[in-house]
């Protein structure tokens, strides 16, 4: 049985409510003193599990969101109490057009799981086959959407407070969390997604995935097939299989390489319950979340792992301000200096021992120092590999990412080489280097003859280092803002001083004006000041 419609007058009561409810809150975890990541995980647990959804999908953000952030949102866990079977009922019923008996041959009352964002529940189709039914809670789309467009509102407020302003760009997060959320809600999303997955690895004998029941599934419904087998850490279920950890972990390895490097498209949360073992198959499921790679910047990625092999500090430069979209001046020395120290603290390790979901991170946090935003892909690939080296390092602690992805992209690089290609270009360059040194006598001939006329002319171009320029400019605009203020007081005063009409309290009303309008801009300049020693 569906609900009946709100009555519009209770819908705006309940979402005042619910402001109040958010703003206490804000207040009780005194975020006007700053947050911390702590802080800020309080919070979205005390908001409940909707928030706890969006903290889960942030904390694969670290292009946007500081790393030790990321790392602290990854420990909320959401555990909601089920809908009722008469709410699931009428959700299918509604979403597929037809009654509950004339799609299914039976299905379980009892549901496999309950999230934030909705539920799983065994069945049969008509013809017997066993799947999994996953079914979207009632109206989550409009509470994800009024929680958002309220925070909005309050972080108009609270960015200039405590400095958080700084430290985070709240409008970035919260439309980038909206965006995510919005993709993990339509379940033809995750549908398409583990469509594409399958066509990736429809020749690799030893992966699959579920089937997409497509006649069933809509926006609100999922129906897959239902895959059996057990856990990859289930290790009692997997012995008794008589399975070999070693071979499993170099397979699951090289096939989450080979998603990265030749498909630009890989699941970006491969913690062991989304990864079992059925049939001697790795099996992949739940593809609400995957990252994308485009074929730039699959091709800088690998540039940037032989960068790092080579210790080129040039070329990791080069590819980090490429992939990214710079948004402030780059101190190109700067950059250079971080990244050569990253090189150097790596220098001291072997390269078969690297961590390589750590470079990512790393790499990440010197581009977000930079003002560089980096694809989105980026960060999901760190955070999906430092997942799966944890799944690695408990099931065959002896798989070697960092070597795996060696060995790949060296098989991949001969095998998609174009020896033509590379003949012919190569041949070109000789040529014209070729044809550039024999204009290098000339060149020399004509600059020596001009010394000896005195004709020579030295350009030089001398230019502030960025920071100190940044300084120099904050300081004028603080005194601009200081002699505007004193002036507007010395108006004032002046003024009040005359008969003028009208007044208030016995003093000219434009007087009175002219405090307030110097109250408020000196409050303003003291605002300004704190946050700028800050900084």
């Amino acid at each position: 049985m569906l609900p009946t419609q709100q009555n519009p007058s209770d819908h705006e009561s309940k979402r005042k409510a619910r402001f109040r409810e958010i703003l206490g809150l804000l207040v009780k975890h005194n975020l006007a003193s700053g947050i911390t990541p702590e802080k800020l995980v309080r919070l979205l647990e005390d908001l409940g599990p909707t928030y706890i959804k969006l903290g889960q999908i942030m904390s694969m953000r670290n292009d946007i969101l500081p790393k030790v952030y990321c790392a602290e949102l990854a420990k909320l866990r959401s555990e909601v109490a089920p809908m009722s079977f008469e709410d699931v009922q009428a959700i299918i019923e509604d979403s597929c057009g037809s009654p509950l008996p004339e799609l299914f041959k039976d299905f379980e009352e009892t549901p496999l799981g309950s999230a934030s964002i909705a539920q799983a529940h065994r069945a049969h189709l008509m013809n017997g086959t066993p799947v999994v039914v996953k079914v979207q809670r009632r109206n989550i789309f409009d509470t994800m959407s009024r929680d958002i467009t309220m925070l909005k509102r309050i972080s108009r407020v609270f960015k200039y407070v405590g400095g958080i302003g700084d430290m985070l760009d709240l409008d970035v997060i919260l439309d980038e969390l909206w965006h995510v959320a919005q993709e993990e809600m339509d379940f033809l999303h995750e549908a398409g997604n583990a469509e594409e997955f399958y066509q990736h690895n429809t020749n690799v004998l030893y992966i699959s995935c579920p089937r997409i029941i497509k006649g069933l599934t809509t926006s609100k419904v999922l129906v897959m097939e239902h895959i059996e087998g057990c856990a990859i850490n289930d290790y009692t279920a997997l012995k008794a299989d008589d399975y070999d950890f070693h071979e499993i972990g170099e397979k699951l390895a090289d096939n989450y390489v080979k998603q990265v490097i030749d498909d630009g498209f890989f699941h970006a949360d491969p913690h062991p319950g989304n990864i079992r073992i059925q049939d001697g198959k790795i099996v992949w499921i739940d593809f609400g979340m995957m990252g994308r790679l485009s074929m730039s910047d699959q091709r800088a990625l690998s540039a940037a792992v032989k960068a790092i092999a080579r210790r080129d500090v040039g070329t990791l430069k080069d590819v980090v301000i490429s992939m990214g979209v710079c948004h402030a001046r780059i101190n190109h020395a700067k950059l250079y200096a971080d990244i050569d120290d990253l090189l150097s603290r790596l220098g001291t390790i072997d390269m078969g021992s690297m961590d390589i979901a750590m470079i990512i991170d790393t790499v990440l946090e010197v581009a977000q120092t930079h003002k560089i935003a980096m694809p989105p892909g980026m960060s999901m690939l760190g955070r999906g590999m430092a997942t799966l080296q944890g799944v690695l390092a408990e099931l065959s602690p002896d798989v070697n990412f960092i070597e795996i992805m060696a060995k790949h992209m060296r098989s991949d690089m001969f095998g998609r080489f174009d020896w033509e290609k590379a003949i012919s270009e190569s041949g070109q360059s000789i040529m014209d280097s070729g044809k550039k040194a024999l204009d290098i006598p000339a060149l020399l001939a004509d600059s020596l003859r001009m010394a000896m006329k005195g004709q020579t002319k030295l350009g030089m171009e001398l230019q502030a280092a960025d920071d100190f320029r940044i300084m120099i400019s904050n300081w004028v605009n603080t005194l601009v803002k200081a002699i505007l203020v004193a002036s507007l007081l010395l108006g004032s005063s002046l003024l009040s001083t005359t008969d003028m009409q009208p007044q208030l309290f016995q003093v000219p009303a434009i007087g009175v004006i002219g405090y307030s309008v110097t109250f408020v801009m000196s409050v303003w300049l003291l605002v300004d000041i704190r946050r700028s020693r800050k900084k």
